[in-house]
């Protein structure tokens, strides 16, 4: 329905008598300004808008998804040695240097041996002495024997006394004692030669596994003291050409790694060049940081160009779910919302040119029932919902299981404003 200017002047006052003419002609400049701005808005958006609102759309898509977990952690050797000394002295030699490489057995490093041999001196001149002492003893054995046995033998001719005979039996008893003690000091004397000799050959360090050395502690010259712990000299790194990359994953993602799972990951030092690994080992135990809960998972790295070092930082994103040939919806589909019908927009002129504050627009998509969601294709010019049922995501596409939905389907993903 159409206002009448008599209607509108009369609604605001301007058939009243004014005592001023420019009032009355400012109140008619307002009229006509008023009227142009009704006008101008009947045309373009009126009962001759048949446009309406535009959307943009995105299609559904067929191709691959991945679901990764990100993590971060350092490089390691996978078999790493320290290598320290069991003695105490001063460092005489020192064999090899940082990155050298090494075989089992070969010199690191050698201790003065001085002090040493002179203890290995003395052990072997008692392990001598306690030899002797055991021969002693063996012949004062066979002695009181001898002497034990005549006296027995005159003892039946009535010619050696019973109290003669209990002596040569005591006397061989003692003997015999004397030369089991001879003997145990032998075993001793034994296990201290055994002893020096070992602290010698300590203090020649050698490999014991074959690889490179990662770091080097000592100085010829330089004393070490191994009174209270091993003081550690070496650290051998076994093979660089096969290490490990330890990440922390956060317990909300550790539920879905496995082992045998495909990973990437990069480092600093080479941005543009992804890296291959292998997840290898889930740690069961929980490490705390602030609050946060992560646990160890090992990747196996393969390193043949020896590109990458120990300690490198590197950050990991590990292929928890792969699916090739799936369908996809794009996941701005699903926070799309539908514009509502403005009732107040077919109002009075008035109402048109001074309309209230827009309204919230209520949700008509997100969840629904049965673990359904809601997305909108455009159909005869309006926004239809079509209920789907989704799978994994990354963030950017969601798996579609079940849906009235075929790759290349457009999908409504936002409401574009109209441009006059």
């Amino acid at each position: 329905m159409t206002t009448a200017p008599n209607d509108i002047a009369q609604t605001l006052g301007l058939n009243r008598p004014k005592r001023h003419p420019l009032r009355r002609l400012t109140a008619y400049l307002a009229l006509f300004a008023l009227l142009g701005a009704g006008f101008w808005l009947f045309l373009a958006d009126g009962s001759g808008n048949p446009q309406g609102p535009q959307f943009r759309t995105q299609a559904v898509k067929q191709g691959d998804l991945a679901v990764t977990v990100t993590a971060t952690g350092t490089l390691q050797p996978r078999n790493s040695v320290e290598v320290g000394s069991e003695l105490s002295g001063t460092i005489t030699e020192v064999a090899v240097d940082f990155n050298d490489r090494v075989t089992p057995g070969q010199l690191l490093a050698r201790l003065d041996t001085e002090l040493l041999e002179a203890k290995l001196t003395a052990a072997r001149a008692s392990l001598q002495l306690a030899e002797a002492r055991v021969d002693e003893a063996s012949a004062t054995v066979q002695e009181t024997r001898a002497a034990e046995r005549r006296c027995a033998d005159l003892a039946k001719q009535k010619m050696c006394s019973t109290n003669d005979l209990d002596a040569a039996k005591a006397a061989l008893a003692r003997a015999h004692a004397n030369e089991a003690m001879t003997r145990a000091q032998l075993a001793m004397a034994q296990a201290e030669l055994a002893q020096q000799e070992t602290n010698l050959a300590k203090a020649t360090i050698r490999a014991p596994i074959g690889g490179v050395v990662l770091d080097r502690k000592v100085e010829p010259g330089q004393t070490v003291a191994a009174s209270l712990q091993t003081p550690e000299l070496f650290t051998l790194a076994e093979d660089l050409a096969k290490m490990e990359l330890l990440v922390a994953v956060d317990e909300a993602d550790i539920g879905q790694i496995r082992e045998g799972m495909r990973a990437t990951f990069s480092v600093d030092a080479y941005p543009e060049r992804p890296f291959s690994a292998q997840v290898t080992q889930i740690r069961h135990a929980p490490e705390e940081v602030d609050g946060v809960v992560t646990y160890k998972t090992v990747l196996l790295v393969e390193n043949p160009d020896l590109a990458l070092l120990p300690g490198m930082t590197a950050t990991a994103e590990i292929h928890a779910i792969e699916l090739s040939g799936a369908t996809l919806i794009p996941n701005a589909a699903l926070r799309f919302t539908p514009p509502t019908t403005d009732s107040a927009r077919s109002g009075n002129l008035l109402t048109r040119l001074l309309p209230r504050p827009p309204a919230q627009p209520k949700r008509q998509g997100g969840a629904q029932e049965n673990g359904t969601k809601r997305v909108w294709t455009l159909q005869e010019g309006q926004p239809t919902p079509v209920a789907v049922k989704l799978g994994v995501s990354d963030g950017q596409w969601s798996q579609l299981l079940e849906g009235q939905l075929a790759p290349g389907s457009e999908l409504l993903v936002e409401t574009l404003e109209n441009k006059r």
